[in-house]
């Protein structure tokens, strides 16, 4: 009451119109104007305001002391003081009806209009259970004692979907609502007021109404989800939140209807406590309410949760229930611990990437987690390095692996020392478990290792050409195995120029050849050899070493000139020779070079010179106005800066030819420098004469030859071939009348003239010749058989020399029967066999007549 009171007075203040009052004297005197003594008064008034409480004091003059003034208001929640007016004019209206339209007469008679009155909110309760129409209401206009009004409304509800939810009499202005309202559908609607005349004309402004749907408790509460799946850690504190169940109640959440509250009706396990959580009633929030939250013990929760409408009370509240599933997340809280206290293992020398030891933990954290994943570290007994432990990541064991080859001479056993941790750091007041370390003991097992050699690459330097049989050194191994007495043999295993020997037994290296520093074999000056040392262990192992040979040069190779030939003009001073030497030793062992000319025969000094441009360079040139042109060869002796020096005597050939102004050699020239004579050119170019006279008759010849391959007429003439005729057989006609060509032409000739009369050796070869016939031979009557073989192979030697026989290759035509065929019909041939022949002889041919002697020999069986 106190919360509708607060409204209305806020409308008090705000929209408050004049209290209005009506006189019972309605006649005019103009000495006199009745009214109130303000338009509008205004309250100041206090939500908090108690019901009977004074307001304010209205005043209104009725310009008469005889009758009384009665006090109206259009808001029913409140009510004035006044006196009442008793004349039998003024009637009580009906207290649910109300007046929107409000009219007043001046001084001078007339009515005059005030503004028109704020109705009220009509309020309706949802599930009314009726009878319907039920009566909301009654709107009426003072001016229905003057003439005829009809009432209509407008508006959602009335003429707008949801059509027809209220109605009004147009008469008495009673409003009806038709059915139950549902507040959770529609909260409020606004309707309008209309006041007509019987010609529809408008008698009074519209009114608003405003019509509100009073919510009733009939929604339970309705969880967003059925399932909320939730999380905390373990041994987490009391009041750690969890998580947040929210439900929804459709009814109005200013009321108590939809106030929801949440409690906590049972959990599941009741482990360490029955009340581990606890949860807000107003906002859903779950927390924790008592200590003990294990994981190891307890991995989840089942809690279910109750909401409940009017503020929770479960005696007219309606409820719904949800499921919360809370799991308990694993924190580091056990530190992984050893299963045992020690380990062993064994792992043999000289082996890398071995497991030697597993070790085991167990940790009661959460699998495969980081607060269960195991991480191995040595703490001592294994200063170089050799071991390592990964960890399994399916079964977390820690795996002792080699990394670094172990020697058994060295370290016979480890004394190892590891520790064990998680990924993940333990949690806040746990500390680590003295089982958190163990001891792993691992012994290494003695194998037999091959021999080496200490110094691998072995590089020694001495000259090259040293003698066979020369001793270089004593190229030694050393075996690895100190508690074995093992022997330990040399061979060669790589000697590519095949100039070394070893020692079997001592490994003493000497030369099997002279070493050549200019060999292909020899890389940077550098030769190289491997050699390989075995020991008679069981199993043997052997051992390589390389032995590299730096050679140092001498002078062992004379220089030789370049280049081998060379052209020079006829003339001098036009040209020279560029002359150099090549020595395949290295500095100081090469230039500079001294080019000179050998004084016998005299003739080279005479007619040749030698410049010297560098130490490395010279010239060659004429040293005579002439020379005939030809080819001539020049001696030249190269002498290297060696120690003792190398000279050698080289050949180079020039060539001297006549040069045009350029320099150049002309083409007789060149020919003439080659030592060609006249006579020599002239046989030269006959012989080029024939060659060519037999290719171009040759050519002439084939040519011959083709065109009388295609001149060379057919056996018979074109016109008469009936070859080039092309039938098409696959198409269905009229018959052979249909076609454009001659058909006389598959028709036998009945003048054989132009056969006849053709040269000898000319014929088609799908025509029978005119000639006589071989004569084949007449088989016997009653023939022997061994006379058969004979018979048909006289038959088959006349056939083939038969030249009546068509070849394989002749055109026989058979799609056409003329009609003027020489021959006569075979319906008249009759057998020539008088029926008393005897076949009986056929069964003596053998099995490849038995069927012909069964169809002839049976005789009288038959």
């Amino acid at each position: 009451m106190l919360r509708r009171s607060g409204m209305l007075l806020l409308w008090l203040f705000c929209c408050w119109g004049p209290a209005r009052a009506h006189n019972g004297d309605l006649t005019v005197r103009p000495t006199c104007k009745p009214g109130f003594s303000e338009d509008d008064y205004t309250a100041l008034v206090s939500q908090n305001i108690m019901e009977g409480q004074k307001l304010l004091k209205v005043k209104f003059s009725g310009c008469s002391e005889s009758k009384r003034i009665r006090y109206e208001t259009d808001n029913l929640d409140f009510k004035q003081k006044g006196k009442k007016n008793t004349s039998a004019d003024l009637l009580q209206q009906p207290s649910d009806t109300l007046l929107p339209w409000r009219h007043h007469q001046n001084s001078h008679g007339l009515r005059r209009q005030k503004r028109d009155w704020v109705i009220p909110p009509i309020n309706v309760p949802e599930n009314s259970r009726g009878p319907f129409p039920q009566q909301l209401v009654r709107i009426r206009s003072d001016k229905d004692s003057d003439i005829h009004i009809r009432y209509s409304i407008t508006g959602v509800g009335a003429d707008q979907p949801p059509m027809e939810v209220f109605n009004i009499d147009p008469v008495s202005g009673r409003m009806y609502v038709t059915r139950p309202m549902d507040r959770e559908e529609r909260a409020s609607y606004h309707l309008r007021a209309h006041a007509v005349d019987m010609n529809g004309n408008k008698v009074e402004n519209p009114i608003d109404l405003y019509i509100y749907v009073i919510d009733m408790n009939d929604n339970r509460p309705e969880f967003i989800n059925q399932v909320y799946n939730g999380s905390v850690d373990e041994g987490s504190k009391p009041g750690t939140y969890v998580m947040t169940v929210t439900a929804n109640d459709a009814d109005d959440s200013t009321t108590a209807n939809g106030m929801v509250r949440y409690r906590i009706v049972t959990q599941t396990p009741q482990s360490p406590s029955q009340n581990m959580f606890t949860i807000n009633s107003e906002t859903g929030d779950i927390v924790t309410v008592a200590a003990g939250l294990d994981r190891e013990k307890v991995q989840q929760y089942t809690v279910i949760v109750q909401a409940t409408d009017m503020e929770g009370n479960l005696n007219y509240g309606l409820s719904n229930t949800a499921t919360a599933i809370i799991m308990v997340t694993d924190v580091n809280d056990n530190p992984p611990e050893f299963t045992a206290s020690t380990y062993s293992g064994e792992v043999p020398e000289n082996r890398v990437e071995v497991v030697v030891a597993n070790l085991t933990v167990m940790d009661r954290d959460q699998p495969h987690s980081p607060n269960w994943n195991a991480v191995y570290r040595i703490i001592s007994g294994d200063p170089s390095g050799h071991f390592t432990i990964r960890t399994d990541p399916v079964t977390n064991e820690g795996l002792v692996t080699v990394v670094r080859e172990v020697d058994y001479e060295m370290n016979r056993a480890f004394m190892l020392t590891v520790m064990v941790s998680n990924q993940a750091p333990l949690a806040s007041g746990i500390q680590m478990s003295f089982q958190s370390t163990a001891g792993v003991t691992i012994s290494v097992t003695d194998v037999n290792e091959p021999p080496y050699f200490p110094t691998n690459h072995k590089l020694i330097r001495l000259e090259e050409g040293v003698p066979t049989g020369t001793a270089l050194m004593t190229f030694s191994a050393v075996d690895p195995d100190r508690f074995m007495q093992q022997a330990i043999r040399y061979s060669k295993l790589s000697d590519p120029a095949n100039w070394l020997n070893i020692n079997a037994t001592n490994g003493q290296i000497t030369t099997a050849a002279i070493l050549d520093r200019e060999s292909a074999y020899i890389k940077n000056n550098v030769y190289e050899a491997t050699f390989l040392a075995a020991d008679n262990g069981i199993p043997p192992a052997s051992g390589t070493g390389t032995l590299q040979i730096y050679l140092i040069d001498i002078n062992d190779n004379a220089p030789e000139l370049q280049p081998k030939d060379a052209q020079i003009c006829e003339k001098p001073n036009l040209n020279v020779i560029n002359i150099t030497a090549a020595d395949a030793d290295i500095d100081p062992n090469v230039g500079p070079f001294v080019f000179e000319l050998p004084s016998v025969p005299s003739a080279i000094r005479k007619n040749w010179t030698i410049t010297r441009l560098n130490g490395d360079y010279a010239q060659l040139s004429l040293r005579i106005t002439y020379l005939e042109a030809g080819v001539y060869d020049v001696p030249i002796i190269v002498t290297d800066s060696g120690n003792p020096p190398l000279f050698n005597m080289s050949i180079i050939k020039v060539k001297v030819c006549p040069c045009d102004e350029n320099g150049d050699c002309t083409t007789i020239g060149a020919v003439a420098a080659a030592g060609l004579g006249t006579g020599a050119i002239i046989a030269i170019l006959i012989c080029i004469i024939i060659l060519l006279s037999m290719v171009l008759l040759f050519v002439v010849w084939m040519k011959r030859r083709e065109k009388e391959r295609h001149t060379k007429q057919l056996l018979i003439d074109p016109e008469d071939d009936v070859r080039d005729n092309i039938l098409k057989y696959d198409e269905e006609g009229g018959g052979e009348e249909d076609q454009d060509y001659d058909l006389s032409q598959l028709q036998q000739p009945e003048n054989m003239d132009h056969v006849l009369n053709k040269a000898n050796g000319v014929r088609r070869v799908d025509e029978r010749p005119i000639g006589a016939e071989p004569q084949y031979p007449i088989r016997p009557v009653i023939p022997h058989p061994g006379d058969i073989g004979d018979f048909i192979n006289e038959g088959l030697r006349a056939a083939d020399n038969d030249p009546t026989a068509p070849p394989y290759d002749s055109l026989l035509v058979f799609d056409y029967e003329g009609s003027g065929s020489t021959a006569g019909s075979v319906s008249s041939l009759n057998s020539s066999s008088s029926g008393d022949q005897d076949y009986d002889y056929l069964n003596d041919w053998g099995p490849r007549f038995k069927k012909l002697a069964d169809m002839y020999g049976g005789g009288e069986d038959d």
